[in-house]
């Protein structure tokens, strides 16, 4: 019992310190807070950071590890969605769920404003930005394949090539996010993501009918 007790212990003491990295990074900055800093907001000894981990990268990474962040969650949910022979649906999708994880979980959007505007890809965080780098790499191969997949299908040559395609569709998600968290009462993220989605694809040479999830609430922003 009494290990058990301890073990429990450490886990809370492991949690506060997480918690209280997320509030300060994203408040001050992560090259701004210090492990003393953190320390003190979770009511530990510094003692206690270098024992549950060897330096600020490593706490940071702790920190990114508990949550799936929306671009990491879009694919997984566009997979578990049996959406196999229609490669455009599973993207939008994947999206949506990204686009409404972001704005219901406070937990993800705090950690994702971090990630973007928080943090400095110095050479102590280099495996931060090696995280942020294969995340969006997947992403964008996932999105390519996609697109490339159903051109064929659609008997529709791309006017750009299927990686730029890819990457301006990345841009375009990414983009709506962090525009979002800098104001989140300037649009609504979900409803604007599908939106500017659907006319993305437009503009690729995609026609979708209202039941691959585009109808007129779509064709009218295009007219507009």
């Amino acid at each position: 019992m009494v290990a058990r007790r301890t073990k429990e212990e450490a886990l809370a003491t492991r949690h506060r310190l997480l918690d209280a990295a997320e509030l300060l990074f994203q408040a001050q900055g992560v090259s701004q807070t210090s492990l003393q800093q953190i320390a003190q907001q979770a009511g530990a000894t510094r003692g206690a950071i270098y024992w549950h981990f060897k330096d600020k990268a490593d706490l940071f990474n702790a920190m990114m590890e508990r949550v799936i962040l929306p671009l990491e969650a879009g694919p997984r949910a566009a997979a578990a969605a049996g959406l196999n022979d229609d490669p455009l649906g599973q993207i939008e999708e994947g999206m949506v769920h990204a686009l409404t994880l972001m704005a219901t979980d406070p937990q993800v959007r705090r950690v994702f404003d971090v990630a973007t505007h928080k943090v400095e890809y110095t050479h102590d965080m280099a495996s931060v930005q090696q995280r942020h780098l294969d995340a969006r790499n997947a992403c964008v191969a996932d999105f390519e394949k996609a697109l490339r997949t159903a051109a064929r299908r659609d008997h529709i040559k791309l006017p750009v090539p299927g990686h730029v395609a890819a990457q301006g569709l990345h841009a375009l998600i990414s983009g709506l996010i962090q525009n979002w968290l800098l104001d989140p009462e300037a649009f609504d993220l979900v409803p604007t993501g599908r939106r500017t989605f659907r006319v993305y694809l437009a503009g690729l040479g995609f026609v979708r009918n209202s039941k691959a999830g585009i109808g007129n609430e779509a064709d009218e922003e295009v007219a507009a």
